[in-house]
């Protein structure tokens, strides 16, 4: 039997952020034995609540489609007894990653003595605000108690019963740990003065992530004191080469544009050397519109493939569809392609493929994205595919972190110097 521990709804939300520094002073000092045994603890406590995690989703939907949400969000959103167990095994799986708080690197003896060395630390009190992905609740408390921080998470208003569900679930399990409870919070209220406040929390809060729509992230690092992490928007691209294998690059492109086109890492725009672009484009355009794909191409990919092409604007190329749309244009080299990416692309993403090791050389060397791929999709930029575990979100800023991030890209590093009576001249 569990015993559930609501997270305040009354208190401002100041308190809440005053209680997460409290108890993220308890987290430094919890160890990683410590750490780990919380995160199964909230593992079972998921599966304990899963049937009224997925009853209060069950009213979110309702909600979604009254209000006439999109398909793809109501696939955001959605969380059957199935997708609990995979929440639960989430946790599972970040409390089984090597533990890397504490650990000590770049060690290097000075001339006068001193041991210089780099300590791998928790950034404090991460404040997480998102939207549709009840996931997201429980994968960015996994991820931030693995690192040492506590959090404050603050969800969309078409997902607060399912979010409020998993939260209370959350701190069920760490009520029968001893770890804090108060390292999990969510803000309960849906009003948007709420995010405001928070993001103005710079006494409490050391990182706000901001994970949703371009609007979102660009409202909370315009109005935010405290340092935000982002990443607007995901223009993906993949450049087919002139030695691209013909079979693989069709797989590619469909798999990268079709697979699941409402994320951020699915394809946007395809760039296709000219020199194939006359044989393989057309067969590229046919097994792309058998699934529904709708293509916008430059004049010479409109030439090319005739009626049924859009032509492109120069708004295209920019644009994050999320929908089974493709920009498409034909560039006479490797050099063209990257300025493109360089012109238009978020730092997000981009692919080449190609049987030339040079050109691929080139074009990782050159590409200044947050992952860049040679010969596979662009749908494999995601932590969990890369090895990280669970994803707290993909930064598209080279400070402090760049591209999917896991537990260590929720840490720093602090200098640690040991001496034998040393004193500065």
């Amino acid at each position: 039997m569990t015993v559930t521990v609501e997270a305040p709804t009354q208190s401002s939300v100041t308190d809440v952020a005053r209680r997460a520094r409290e108890a993220s002073r308890v987290l430094v000092r919890c160890s990683a034995d410590a750490r780990r045994a919380g995160l199964f603890a909230m593992a079972a406590a998921l599966e304990d609540h899963v049937d009224a995690i997925v009853a209060a989703n069950l009213l979110d939907l309702a909600a979604g489609e009254t209000a006439g949400l999109s398909a793809p969000m109501l696939d955001r959103l959605r969380l059957d007894a199935a997708g609990v167990a995979k929440l639960a095994e989430a946790v599972r799986e970040v409390a089984e990653q090597p533990d890397m708080l504490g650990e000590v690197t770049d060690e290097v003896v000075r001339p006068n003595g001193l041991t210089v060395g780099r300590m791998r630390i928790p950034l404090g009190v991460v404040a997480m605000i998102y939207e549709s992905r009840p996931n997201v609740t429980s994968d960015a408390a996994a991820l931030c108690l693995k690192a040492g921080n506590a959090v404050v998470l603050r969800g969309g208003s078409e997902a607060v019963h399912s979010n409020r569900a998993i939260a209370r679930a959350l701190r069920d399990g760490l009520a029968s740990s001893d770890l804090p409870v108060d390292a999990v919070q969510l803000i309960q209220t849906t009003d948007r003065a709420a995010v405001r406040e928070l993001i103005q929390q710079e006494e409490f809060i050391d990182l706000v992530i901001p994970r949703g729509g371009e609007g979102l992230i660009r409202a909370v690092t315009r109005d935010s004191r405290v340092p935000v992490l982002q990443h607007y928007k995901g223009v993906c691209h993949v450049f087919v080469d002139a030695s691209a294998d013909p079979a693989m690059a069709i797989n590619i492109v469909v798999n990268a544009k079709v697979q699941r086109p409402g994320v951020c890492n699915s394809l946007e725009t395809l760039l296709i050397h000219t020199d194939v672009a006359p044989s393989l484009l057309p067969q590229i355009a046919g097994a792309l519109r058998a699934e529904g794909v709708e293509l916008r191409g430059c004049p010479a990919t409109v030439d090319l493939l005739g009626d049924g092409v859009v032509p492109a604007t120069n708004d295209d190329w920019g644009e994050e569809y999320l929908a089974l749309i493709l920009a498409v244009r034909i560039v006479d080299d490797l050099d063209r392609a990257v300025d493109h990416i360089g012109e238009h692309g978020s730092s997000h993403t981009e692919a080449i493929v190609t049987e030339d090791e040079d050109a691929a050389r080139a074009f990782v060397g050159a590409v200044q994205s947050s992952t860049v791929l040679v010969n596979a999709s662009t749908r494999f930029a995601d932590g969990g595919e890369l090895g990280l575990g669970a994803e707290i979100g993909i930064s598209t800023s080279k400070l402090h972190a760049f591209g999917p991030m896991g537990a260590r890209e929720l840490t720093t590093r602090k200098f640690v110097v040991y001496g034998e009576g040393q004193v500065r001249s």
